[in-house]
Formats: structure tokens, sequence, C-alpha cells
């Protein structure tokens, strides 16, 4: 390993961060073959997926099985060196993205600790790692792997050179000392764990999950010796100097998220770290939270929206209400789809709260588990941080009460139960509040809504249709004065599209009427009886235009078993999958449709394009720690995972860089140049100039088109800074013309980063025509 960076150096807030996802596609070692890019790019950090060993054939690294050590696959420990190397010879540092909350369990194999608690049971020296409800298993836990509760006449006993195995086809399970004569099922009975039928993962399991995923297995590091356990390598490559910041995985899932980052921010030094938190519009972290922020889904919202017109939201509407046969009530749905989660897929958590908060003074069973399951599927945000949060709780119970009077017992002497900080019931009620509404909201909701997708996305809200710039620069002055460090992102690998799709999708909002009557074309060509997911499969195939069929082909099939209205993943409806399949073929194949989709997306292309440099400058700009997501310095148009994974190249983005390093200024075309113009030249100024970014005021725009200006100075108080500009609702702009439109620039020189073209400002203000003559944006520094 190379020498690590100095102790400043480690301990700085990076500038930028790029992503990368580390498979076994692309691996440490690719990883360290474009460090050099990276600096050239302007980046100060390299930020990887999880690193630590995973479960065989894993493509994202969320399922450790094992935190002693890096993942072989990936390039192991010496990969990781080199990594670590080729970052420092060109000044980089690494932020590493850590699981606390789960592990994988898929084979229990491959888990050491796992398979120690299914060998030996409560004995295990791993028992108090998992969060197991012993008691309600029989002292066992529940394993849902078989295809019906007759399959355990499937087992068989296998011996191996570490001894006898259990084995169901594949699944391969320890056998605990001296049980191993008899029948398979006689084994099989005498083990620590009872191999269930899948189904009654929904009702019977005794094991808190990630989530509904069965094969992620929660930990509890609230136990000092299970956190020391479980960061053991990660703080010791910190206090190396190969790791310089975290990214925290899903701290909603933790029994004590502020004492666990109190907990590391000792342990690590302080380094800075953001956590992956999901923030409902107009929450803020917890003060108290030792975190620089979030990871940037609420930065992602208010970029977003300052770029949609709210003027198309009635006709948008009105089409949703046509092809739904009624006026949908986003409200009523998120609940609906997260009562749905409850009585379903996450049925085993509700039962294990109704378990440990026990009996209540005049209430059922009955009532007590419908009284949680509507708090849970009434929570206004992912999850309430006692005794801060409280709020959240009383308002959810204040709302059920109004609409549910049948339960005002039962939900009166829970709200007395779950406000109680550290109790078990309390804890274990927030662990599952936010589960519910990721798989009630972002997971079901956001698939079964089409009206206008670019506003489904993780952290917003779709029933907000846009925002103005005032609210912009408003949520841009909280950001700087209470969170000046959290991260900024407008794609990652959990996003449901990205950037440049949902920047070309917004411009469905400047067109809404022209948009409605092709829709109807389409169906009236290509039938489709779920009509809201026709609609939502056809803004996702114009947002992402030109794809593979093939990508296209597995983005409808997963977003209609995600919706769940017409076919699901554990019921498959064959004959509606393939008129569904019918529909996208059509997108090709019917040369009518495929004409309107060629001319829709070449017409409505250049106005896409430069949403998307507006998108990208504010992002880069605006308070925070801007990240790119691997790929999207140029343009990427993709959808939700894994088609978000696809291989990235690099050769290309090397050769367009150089180009534009050697004075080229590209037109705003399909290239993807001016983007990657945009997203260098932005991270270079952060990193050679970080004062230029210091604070934030609003820049005034006077004259006719000034609504399409969004413009700010991220100087400190009575400094200049670096002055953004981007251009909003360009299909509007385009018939309107800049016309008078000026920028108020403080008196003087200036220099368009992005151009290199100079300006003089004076009294009368800047023409804005002139300035974005050449681009829909620019960064003025003083010349």
């Amino acid at each position: 390993m190379s020498e690590p960076l100095g102790a400043d150096r480690r301990r700085d807030v990076p500038t930028a961060t790029y992503r990368l996802q580390v498979t076994a596609d692309f691996t440490l070692d690719d990883a360290a073959a474009v460090a050099g890019y990276l600096a050239d790019l302007g980046v100060s950090h390299a930020y990887t997926s999880p690193l630590l060993r995973s479960a065989e054939g894993s493509t994202h690294g969320y399922d450790t099985v094992d935190h002693a050590h890096v993942d072989e696959s990936r390039g192991g420990q010496a990969g990781f060196d080199r990594l670590v190397a080729a970052l420092h010879e060109h000044g980089l540092g690494l932020v590493l993205d850590l699981v606390p909350n789960h592990m994988g369990v898929a084979d229990p194999a491959e888990a050491p600790w796992w398979w120690d608690v299914l060998r030996h049971g409560r004995d295990s020296a791993h028992a108090s790692a998992f969060d197991v409800d012993w008691d309600f298993g029989g002292g066992r836990v529940r394993i849902p792997v078989l295809g019906s509760a007759d399959d355990v006449e499937k087992l068989e006993v296998v011996d191996t050179p570490d001894g006898p195995e259990l084995r169901y086809y594949d699944n391969r399970f320890p056998v605990a000392p001296g049980t191993g004569e008899g029948t398979p099922q006689e084994v099989h009975d005498r083990q620590h764990y009872e191999l269930v039928d899948w189904r009654r993962a929904d009702t019977d399991l005794n094991y808190r999950r990630f989530f509904a995923i069965n094969t992620l297995a929660g930990l509890r590091v609230e136990d000092p010796e299970v956190f020391d356990a479980t960061h053991e390598l990660v703080l010791r490559l910190v206090s190396q100097g190969a790791v310089d910041g975290l990214r925290i995985d899903h701290p909603d899932g933790l029994a004590d998220p502020k004492g666990y980052l109190d907990r590391l921010a000792e342990a690590s030094g302080g380094r800075w770290t953001v956590v992956e938190k999901i923030l409902e519009p107009g929450e803020d972290l917890p003060e108290s939270w030792a975190t620089a922020g979030t990871t940037g889904y609420d930065a992602l919202a208010e970029v977003d929206d300052v770029l949609v017109d709210p003027a198309g939201e009635a006709a948008l509407t009105a089409l949703d209400t046509e092809l739904s046969g009624r006026e949908v009530d986003y409200a009523q749905l998120v609940h609906d789809c997260k009562r749905e989660v409850t009585d379903g897929i996450l049925g085993s958590e509700v039962a294990r709260l109704v378990r440990v908060i026990g009996e209540l003074p005049g209430v059922d069973r009955a009532q007590q588990t419908e009284a949680l399951a509507e708090l849970l599927a009434t929570f206004g945000v992912y999850r309430s941080y006692l005794p801060d949060g409280r709020g959240h709780l009383d308002a959810a119970v204040s709302t059920v009460r109004d609409r549910r009077p049948d339960l005002v017992a039962a939900v009166d002497a829970l709200h007395s139960v779950l406000s109680q900080a550290g109790t078990e019931a309390a804890t274990r009620f927030e662990q599952t509040s936010g589960p519910v509404m990721a798989k009630g909201v972002e997971d079901s909701a956001y698939y079964r809504w089409a009206r206008f997708v670019v506003l489904n996305e993780v952290g917003g809200d779709p029933a907000r249709f846009g925002s103005t710039v005032e609210e912009f620069h408003e949520a841009q002055g909280r950001r700087v004065a209470r969170r000046p460090e959290s991260m900024t992102t407008l794609t990652t690998h959990d996003t449901k599209r990205s950037e440049d799709t949902r920047a070309r999708l917004a411009v469905l909002a400047e067109v809404p009427t022209e948009w409605a009557e092709l829709v109807r074309r389409w169906l009236s060509r290509h039938p489709l009886s779920d009509r809201p997911l026709a609609h939502l499969v056809w803004q996702n195939l114009v947002g992402a235009w030109p794809l593979a069929r093939e990508r296209a082909h597995a983005y409808a099939e997963k977003a209609a078993r995600e919706a769940g209205t017409s076919t699901t993943w554990t019921d498959v409806d064959e004959a509606f999958e393939t008129r569904l399949h019918a529909l996208v073929d059509a997108a090709y194949d019917d040369a009518t449709t495929n004409a309107e989709v060629e001319e829709f997306v070449a017409r409505t292309g250049p106005a896409g394009r430069s949403n998307a440099l507006a998108q990208k400058l504010l992002q880069l700009t605006m308070p925070g720690v801007p990240d790119v997501y691997q790929g999207t310095e140029l343009e990427d148009r993709s959808l939700v995972d894994p088609d978000n994974r696809r291989p990235v190249d690099y050769d290309r983005r090397r050769e367009l860089l150089a180009r534009l390093d050697g004075g080229e200024v590209p037109p705003v075309d399909d290239t993807g140049a001016a983007k990657l113009l945009v997203v260098s030249r932005v991270l270079r100024l952060r990193r050679d100039s970080p004062e230029l970014f210091a604070g934030y005021r609003p820049v005034e725009v006077t004259g006719s088109a000034a609504g399409h200006v969004v413009a700010f100075d991220r100087g400190a108080e009575g400094q200049d800074g670096a002055v953004t500009v981007a251009t909003r609702l360009p299909v509007g702009l385009a018939a309107a013309g800049w016309g008078d439109t000026a920028l108020a620039l403080p008196t003087g020189a200036w220099r368009d980063v992005l151009t290199g073209a100079r300006v003089v400002s004076d009294a009368g203000g800047t023409p804005v025509g002139e300035l974005l003559a050449r681009l829909p944006v620019a960064l003025l520094v003083r010349d």
C-alpha cells in the first residue's frame, strides 16, 4: 500500500466524489485504472460501493457475509491496496460505503456467523449479533426456503470434510453436533433452525430482515461487541489512511442511529460521514446526529422540482384521471399500498411488534394488530427518532383516531407505549416504519401512479408538481446554514431513472396536451388493460430512448411486477405480461408508432438536454458535496436497477475530456460532451478554489423571461463567489425568447468558466441572452 495521505488531507471534507460500483466485472483494479481520469475530471475522492466480502455473485455488495475481509471476487485486500495506492498517486481520497444494518445469509455456508448460529442456536458465540425472537420459534430460527411444507421429505444429509450438512437442492445448512443420525427429516427436526414454506415469510418469521428480503438478516450493532467486530477492518483502514470518509447504508434500520453515529465518529476520528437517509419534504436530519448530512436525495428533489413547469399539472392530471377511470387520491393510494405491506410481506414484523408490546388493557389482539398497521400506514416519514421525533407519532395517532373511531382505544393505548423512547416496543416500531414506507411508496405507489414519473423519485413527492425559483433559493439557504457538507446527487444505484432520463421527461410538463394526444393514440393502437401502467411504460421508453429492446422489456416487466396491479413477482400473470411485452415491441416494430416516438424524442431532445445541463450545474454548485454517479458525466439514459449498473465506457470519456482540454466548446448534442464540459469545469473550480463556494445568495434576474432563470452567487458574505446561471422551462423560453432579461451582477468583469467568454456587468445588468448564447448554462467568476 502507498503512503497514506497526511492527517489533514484525510480529514478534509471532499470537494466532490465519484461513485463507482465495484463488482466482479468491474474490479478494484479496474477502479484503480480510472484514478487518473477521476483526478482529471476534478473530484477529490472516489466513492465505492460496499467492498467487504459479500454473497457469491453479488452485483451490488449490500449483502456482506463476512466483515473481516475485502471481497475476493472484487480483488481482495491486494486489489484494495492497489486502488488506494493509485488514488493517492493522483491526490485522491476514498469514501467507502458501509452496511451496518444487515448481513447476507442466502447461503449460510458463506456467512460464518450465521452458520454458527444455525449450528449452535442460542449457545452460539454469535447468537447476540442477530435479532432473533427465539421464543416465538420454539428455540429455532425459521428459514423460509421450502417450496411447500411437504418438501421436508426432499431433504438430504450429506457428509462433507467439515462434517454432515443438511441439503435442500442447492441450499446448505449445518448439522448440530450429535444430531446427524436418522432420516433427513428426523435430523432436521433436531436442529436449531426450521426450514419452512417460503410463503410463511409474510407471517411467521422470527428474525429481523432488511425490508422483506429473507436473505438479509438484521444485525444488532447497538451491541458494542457486535459493533467492534463488524467495524474492525473498516476502522483499521481508516486509521491507516486508506479510507477517508464513510457512507452509512440504511441508518433507519438501526436500533439507535444516534448512538451508532456517535460511536462511529469517536472510533473513526470524526471522518466525514454521510447517511443514506431519505427525508420527506420539509423534514430535517436530527441536529444531534454526528454526520455531515445525507447522501443527497433531498437535494435531488430540490433540483428536479425547480425545473418542472407547474403549469402542466392540470393537463397531466386530466390524462391520468382519464386513464385510471377516476381521479387518483395519492395520499389514499399511499395509505392503501402501505397497508398491503403491513398485511402482506411485512406481516411478520407487525406480528413481532404485537408480541413485544404484549396485552393492552381493554384491547384484543385483533384490534391491536389493526391499530398498529394503521399507524404504520399513516406515518408521514420513514422513521421518527424519539424523543425528538415524537411529533410524527403524535400526528399519525391523531389522523388514525379521526379516520378510524373504532380503533381509538387501541391507538391511544399504543400511543402511550410507542412514545417511550428506548423501550423495545418503541424501537421496533421505529425500525418497522421505514421498511413499510419504502416498500409501500417507492416500490408500489411510485409504480401505480403514472401521472408524471419525473416526480416518482426516491425522496420526492409525486403530489407536489414542481416548485418556484424562490422556493429553491429558500431551500439552499437552509442547506448552507444547517448541513453545508451534506452530499448532493442526481443519480444513484437506487434512483428509479437517471438524471438525463428525468431531464427529458421534465419537458412533458411543458407540452402536456401534445403528450396526452400521443399517449391516447398509442393506447388505441396497442391497448393494455392496465392503462396507468401502459402510461408509465410509455413515459420511461420515451425518457430513455433510444434503448436496446431487451432493456425496455426488462424495465416493463419489473415495473409491472412492482406495481402489483396486474401481475406480481410471486403470482405472475403470463397472459398479461405477454400483452405488456407486445406493447414494448410495438415501439420498435410498429412503423407508425416507432416514427412517432422518434419524432417526439428528436423534437423535445434539445429542451431535454438544456434541462440536463441546468440540472447538473445546479447540483454541482449548490451547497453541499456533489457526487457524480458512474458514467453520468456524459449523457446517460438509464432506468431502474439493474439497468443503471451497466458498464461505463471510460476510454470514450477520456477522449472527449482531452478534446475539451484542447479548447473545444462542444455543441449541446447527443455526444454528451457539453455535459462533460460542465462537470469537469465545475469540479475543477470547486477543487482549486473552494473559497468561491462558501456561501449562498440569490442573484436577481429582471425582464420578460426572468422566470426562465435560476441564478445564485456562492460567495461568502460580502464577497463575490462563483455565480451559477441556469435555464429552466426551455420550451416556453424558445417560444418567447430572452428579450430584455438581465442578470443583476455586481459591476465589473466576469468570465464564464464553461466557455471562456468574458462579460462586463454595469448598472443596467448583464443581458442573459448574450450570456447564454452558446450554452443554456454559465458559471461566472471574477475576471
